[in-house]
């Protein structure tokens, strides 16, 4: 049964459907001979005649062994075809897609990301998961982003850098860019010493500037919601900024800091020697189209 092929169960098919060698050789495309040689291929691999013969103008007829060969036939044959409709779907970027993400590129850059490949794409199954460990790994992941570069067999492509920045309750200091310095001994707010926060914090202490932190989270609208209380102010990346509009919020204001703090770096990182889906080759190219639309403030010494 190792030697019954596609072709065999298709030219089996087709002469049922068209009811003769000839007319069924036409609709495939070959010579009758060439229809005759694949039924008698089948014939040999399945032990016995798959059809009556009768001759002449009369339409050939299965065999109780053809009927039996014709039925699982078909079936294997809509499996063929299922997986040819699937693979020319994933060519065409309709497959499933894994990126890992951070809570300030969720909320800016990733729905952008997500709609683009969804209107590109419409049946394509994008999972996501958000987790901001220490040393985060990419497993199973198409792709991960996170602020800085990974460690180990990785490739990545860097999106943006995300320069710091003050907030703080209105009237808390001068309108404009705030001297470092100003921040020494002040009351702030802060994410815990993870990822890219330890490197700020000790970017401030390099300036003469060591905030007293009052209050840490990981979450970006409890640290904006302790601002707007009045506990502290707080130093943010931009991203984070922009995702939860604090421009729009008259009780807090935005400073550039002088000089800046280095900012964070923005990476996209995947597998290294992994043969991106087309899909997740469009993903990468469409976070960084988004991202050079995105337009973080310069901030100089």
């Amino acid at each position: 049964m190792s030697d019954v092929e596609l072709r065999h169960l298709a030219a089996m098919a087709a002469i049922v459907e068209e009811g003769s060698f000839g007319r069924a050789a036409a609709r495939l495309g070959y010579t009758q001979s060439t229809v005759s040689q694949q039924v008698a291929a089948l014939e040999r691999a399945v032990g016995g005649p798959v059809f009556d013969r009768p001759g002449g103008p009369r339409p050939v007829r299965l065999t109780p062994l053809g009927s039996v060969v014709l039925e699982h036939g078909r079936a294997v044959l809509a499996r063929a075809e299922g997986l040819a409709t699937a693979v020319d779907r994933f060519r065409a970027g309709d497959g499933r897609i894994d990126i890992g993400t951070f809570q300030s590129v969720s909320n800016v850059i990733l729905p952008s990301v997500v709609r683009r490949l969804r209107d590109e794409h419409p049946g394509c199954d994008i999972r996501l998961s958000e987790e901001e460990p220490e040393q985060p790994q990419i497993g199973d992941l198409d792709l991960l982003f996170y602020d800085g570069r990974l460690d180990g067999d990785v490739e990545h492509r860097k999106l943006l850098d995300d320069p710091y920045l003050l907030v703080a309750g209105a009237g808390t200091f001068p309108e404009g860019p705030v001297p470092l310095e100003l921040l020494d001994g002040v009351p702030m707010v802060a994410w815990p010493l993870t990822c890219d926060q330890p490197s700020m914090e000790q970017a401030l202490a390099a300036s003469g500037a060591r905030p007293r932190i009052v209050f840490r989270s990981a979450v970006n609208d409890t640290l904006l919601s302790m601002v707007r209380a009045g506990l502290g102010s707080a130093v943010l990346p931009w991203l984070a900024i922009r995702g939860a509009d604090v421009q729009a919020d008259d009780r807090l204001r935005v400073h550039e800091l002088r000089p800046s703090p280095p900012p964070r770096e923005i990476y996209l990182h995947w597998q290294a020697g992994r043969i991106h889906s087309p899909l997740a080759g469009r993903a990468v190219d469409i976070a960084v189209e988004v991202a050079a639309e995105l337009a973080p403030p310069s901030t100089g010494a």
